[in-house]
């Protein structure tokens, strides 16, 4: 019987370690050895951004990452974002602009956003942004539909995600 190594993963501010195969995901990590459930499995294959995670402050697709190949790493989750108590910005725009339908994709949704103004701060470009735009871009409704592109919502909820977004970057 194979040994399955110890893997240290912090999550959320806190060091957690668990006994799972090498290839255990980050998603699985997360989902079935932490208990956090806020990343989803949607499509397995990184194509439609449920699982987002920050790993290191950037959005990531959880699903597609090994666990032991992150140890070293501070992974955020939608659990780690805020609390029932204080909610991330973005936590209270999603509310405020009924920015989710059914919710199966807002955890991922809310932590690429997180990701995706954090790179707006940073001055990266995107496809839409203007050659030469000031930084920080403006994020109009092209621009943030443009950087969510990976982030997919089955419901459609896309207007009241792009104005929570906006809402919560001019916060």
């Amino acid at each position: 019987m194979t040994q399955k190594p110890a893997i240290s993963l912090r999550v959320n501010g806190a060091v957690h370690h668990l006994e799972a195969d090498v290839r255990t995901t980050v998603l699985d990590a997360l989902r079935e050895h932490l208990d956090l459930v806020g990343a989803k499995k949607g499509c397995d294959h990184g194509q439609c951004g449920a699982c987002t995670v920050l790993l290191d402050g950037r959005r990531v697709n959880s699903c597609l990452l090994l666990a032991v190949a992150h140890q070293d790493a501070e992974i955020t989750t939608i659990e780690g974002l805020g609390t029932t108590e204080s909610l991330h910005p973005l936590q209270s725009a999603f509310l405020d602009h009924d920015g989710y339908q059914c919710g199966y994709c807002t955890p991922g949704q809310i932590c690429s956003a997180a990701g995706m103004l954090r790179e707006v701060a940073d001055g990266w470009p995107s496809a839409v942004t203007p050659a030469g735009s000031a930084t920080p871009v403006d994020l109009d409704d092209d621009e943030v539909r443009e950087r969510m592109s990976g982030n997919i919502c089955r419901c459609g909820a896309y207007p009241n995600i792009v104005s929570a977004i906006r809402d919560a970057a001019r916060a």
